[in-house]
């Protein structure tokens, strides 16, 4: 007798396809996944550099290149034209204020003095000239007033004894009124001379005043030109070092031109270029050091130039005390700025990370150090070590710093 089996259930007829069916949706589940998940890149240890987030003091400084420079550099200018006959101090030597630096000539000058020289001797002779006519003339006026003051009283003398002949009478009214009448005419001839003489003694002083007025012109002019001679010495202007001399005897050279500077060496500066996100973080009087031979010399900015060019812009400092031993001209210093004091603040060791983020991301591990995740941070300032953040990370972090070039968009990086 026939057994009757049970039927199977359609799921066991089947069941190899739907094993390969399910194991299809689990490999289209991950393609996906991949394709449109979080992208990964992986990388070698020794390909990217790791650092420790900390918390420390932090002093937002900068370095920079001070080149050594005297504190003043004067420019030597002729203030006459004229051909170097004589070059007396040369390039390099030290002189002091009023050292002759060349000698320089100008015959049309000299030429010109002499034709003033002749000039004023003429003008000097016509004055003396002048002057004695004017003393001769001077002497006949005071004659002249001295007679007729003479004359005038012998008139009165007259008329009061043609008077008193009239009283007794000697003469008749009609000479008498003839005596008056020729005594008013010649008095008021006498006052007139009189104020003649004075107008004329005036115009005599008046006329010596002009003329000793014209020769003192004239000899103002000559003095001037002579002290042009010794514009053609070209002295120092200053003590210091003789530097750029660029003429040779024999050379045509016009007023005002430049032959060479005095750089004064008793005293320092130095010069360095920044870049221009610091213009905005530096005053007069901020402190700086430099280390030399190990030990620190303190400076002090004294200028800053705000114009910027190609992204720098220059400033100077002075040593407050001491210069460095051996010091020379041109010589590069490590310079250290100080911007801010010394505040605790969590840190990031620079890397290639800011230029490539910006600041605004950078790659945290994770507690095995296996794998680094985006994650978004603020960065505020910086010094020549460190980044300060203020946002996204905690003192133990640590984070990826270097390799940022080579990572494209990766959200992860798994480190083997």
């Amino acid at each position: 007798m026939d057994i009757q089996l049970a039927p199977k259930k359609w799921y066991v007829k089947y069941r190899a396809y739907l094993i390969a069916g399910a194991l299809f949706l689990v490999l289209v589940i991950g393609l996906l996944f991949t394709a449109f998940g979080p992208s990964k890149l992986r990388v070698n240890a020794s390909e990217v550099r790791i650092a420790e987030v900390v918390q420390m003091d932090f002093v937002e400084y900068v370095n920079a290149d001070g080149t050594l420079q005297p504190i003043q550099t004067i420019k030597v200018n002729t203030q006459e034209a004229g051909i170097v006959e004589r070059i007396v101090a040369e390039e390099g030597s030290m002189l002091h204020q009023g050292d002759t630096i060349m000698i320089l000539t100008n015959p049309q000058l000299e030429r010109t003095i002499d034709d003033q020289r002749d000039a004023y001797s003429k003008q000097y002779n016509s004055y003396r000239e002048r002057l004695i006519q004017m003393e001769q003339q001077s002497l006949t006026l005071r004659q002249q007033t001295l007679q007729t003051a003479y004359d005038l009283r012998r008139l009165e003398k007259q008329i009061a004894l043609d008077r008193e002949e009239y009283r007794m009478g000697i003469k008749s009214k009609a000479e008498l009124e003839l005596a008056e009448d020729e005594y008013i005419y010649r008095k008021q001839s006498a006052e007139l001379q009189m104020k003649s003489l004075l107008q004329d003694s005036a115009m005599n002083v008046i006329r010596r005043e002009m003329l000793e007025a014209d020769l003192a012109s004239q000899q103002k002019v000559l003095e001037r030109s002579i002290e042009r001679l010794s514009d053609l010495i070209i002295t120092a202007p200053i003590s210091g070092q003789l530097s750029s001399i660029d003429v040779t005897p024999g050379k045509q050279i016009g007023a005002g031109t430049e032959i060479g500077e005095v750089k004064i060496m008793d005293r320092y500066k130095l010069s360095a270029q920044l870049n221009e996100y610091y213009v905005d973080k530096l005053t007069q009087g901020q402190p700086a050091t430099i280390n030399y031979e190990d030990k620190d010399y303190g400076l002090v900015i004294s200028k800053i130039v705000p114009e910027v060019r190609g992204g720098t812009f220059s400033i100077e400092m002075l040593f407050a005390d001491s210069v460095p031993d051996n010091a020379r001209i041109g010589k590069s210093y490590q310079t250290k700025i100080e911007l801010s004091s010394a505040v605790p603040a969590v840190l990031v060791p620079k890397g290639n990370f800011y230029p490539y983020t910006g600041g605004r991301w950078i790659y945290r591990l994770n507690a095995e150090g296996t794998r680094a995740t985006r994650v978004a941070i603020s960065v505020a300032r910086q010094n020549p070590l460190y980044y300060e953040v203020i946002d996204g990370l905690q003192p133990g972090d640590r984070v990826i710093t270097s390799g940022y070039d080579a990572f494209g968009e990766a959200e992860e990086v798994v480190i083997n």
